[in-house]
């Protein structure tokens, strides 16, 4: 188990160039065994879950080669022979659900490990399975889970909530049934859209029909495609949030502002100074005190899920007390609990809810990375802190941060990985 040594209590400034979006990368990969000619994806982020990917897909018989400096992703699925995901793979991530439309849309059937991932509280596949349902497809439960599509068909899907995964799965399987299927109460968050715009590149027949209503009219193949991933929102919001924490001036290059409406109203609610530049965003340093504030993930246009934990290292230097609010997951507020260890005032209320008062100064401690997001949150506050702090468990954070140490140390953190 690898850990961080962070020793804190100083100013960064540099730049900060995003990388390709994780979330919108993984349906992509997942959609590219649709079509058997040459899918080719560029702005591709260098972490460790699209590795896990590309061994899935290799492991399906199909062709892929990452070259890692210029971030380009080619994929071939002309020879895919197998519909069945080994458990070693599968059950690395929780993105693997999402070959399941894949190979139901290609082949008419799918075989899979229940997904693993991060431990964010219940996340039930039944959601997954009663989409598969409308579409015809018959599902066996066991150790292993299949599916049998054979007598798929197009028609309308109500989902039971704007799920991004199963709205993926759903976009995903139905672009080759004959017929046209409505998707209802989809989910329309960007990787969604992103979702919709490559294979809609690739011959695909998708709409909006209306607000979280999505309208397929069914193509009998898709062809290749060149297509660049968009830049990653959430680390636009973390990497902003770790600038002002730190009260540091950094340059975030290469954001796709259209996806930021929520991220830019926050920092602006909290007195947090920047300046957009196009593509770029600066983060002033601020002498200012920050605003407290109370945040509820949402669904999106809100502030994501994803979004939130970040801000709650923010809040521990705002004058005023904070509220929490992740809605969704009722696993997730175990940062919280990382941040008292370092002296923050916090107080959790139930599994969805916590307040945070500040300004408090932190101080160095022993911390331990939950997840993904959680990860990047005790990184804020281990170089908001004085004194030295140990993260184990940081493998969590390569699943979605390329590079992570090294982009850090470029903007002068104190970070070493042993």
């Amino acid at each position: 188990m690898a850990e961080f040594l962070i020793r804190g209590g100083k100013a960064l400034s540099g730049e900060v160039q995003i990388a390709g979006s994780k979330n919108a990368v993984f349906p992509c990969i997942a959609a590219s065994l649709l079509t058997e000619q040459e899918v080719i994806l560029r702005n591709v982020p260098a972490i460790s879950d699209v590795s896990v990917m590309i061994e899935v897909v290799r492991d399906l018989g199909v062709e892929a080669s990452f070259d890692i400096e210029r971030r380009v992703l080619r994929i071939l699925s002309k020879n895919l022979t197998k519909y069945s995901i080994s458990d070693a793979l599968g059950k690395k991530f929780r993105g693997s659900i999402l070959f399941a439309g894949a190979l139901l849309g290609r082949m008419r059937q799918a075989e899979f490990p229940v997904p693993g991932g991060d431990k964010l509280g219940a996340r039930p596949l039944e959601a997954h399975f009663s989409m598969f349902r409308d579409l015809g497809v018959s599902i066996s439960e066991g150790e292993r889970i299949k599916l049998n599509g054979s007598k798929m068909r197009s028609g309308v899907i109500f989902l039971d909530e704007p799920s991004v995964t199963v709205t993926e799965n759903a976009i995903i399987s139905s672009v080759l049934l004959p017929g046209k299927t409505e998707i209802r109460l989809a989910a329309v968050e960007p990787h969604i859209q992103i979702l919709v715009k490559f294979l809609n590149c690739m011959g695909a027949k998708i709409s909006w029909k209306d607000l979280g209503v999505l309208e397929i009219d069914g193509v009998s193949k898709l062809t290749g495609v060149d297509f660049v991933i968009n830049p990653d929102e959430l680390e636009v919001s973390g990497f902003a949030t770790m600038a002002a924490a730190t009260r540091s001036e950094i340059l975030l290059k290469g954001i796709e502002l259209r996806f930021l409406d929520a991220v830019l109203m926050q920092l602006k609610k909290m007195g947090v100074e920047f300046e957009v530049r196009e593509t770029d965003l600066l983060i002033k340093r601020s002498s200012r005190e920050f605003n407290a504030f109370r945040v509820q993930s949402g669904l999106y246009p809100k502030l994501m899920s994803d979004h939130i934990p970040p801000f709650a290292v923010l809040a521990t230097q705002s004058r005023g007390t904070s509220m929490i609010h992740e809605w969704l997951y009722e696993g997730r507020l175990k940062y919280i609990e990382e941040l008292a260890k370092m002296g923050a005032h916090t107080e959790i209320l139930d599994p969805h809810r916590a307040l945070i008062t500040g300004p408090t100064p932190l101080k160095g401690a022993n911390m331990i990375s939950y997840d993904i997001r959680a990860g990047l949150t005790v990184v804020i506050a281990a170089l908001v802190a004085s004194g030295e702090t140990r993260i184990s468990g940081v493998e969590v954070i390569d699943r979605g941060y390329e590079f992570f140490e090294n982009r850090l140390k470029n903007i002068g953190a104190d970070i070493k990985r042993i």
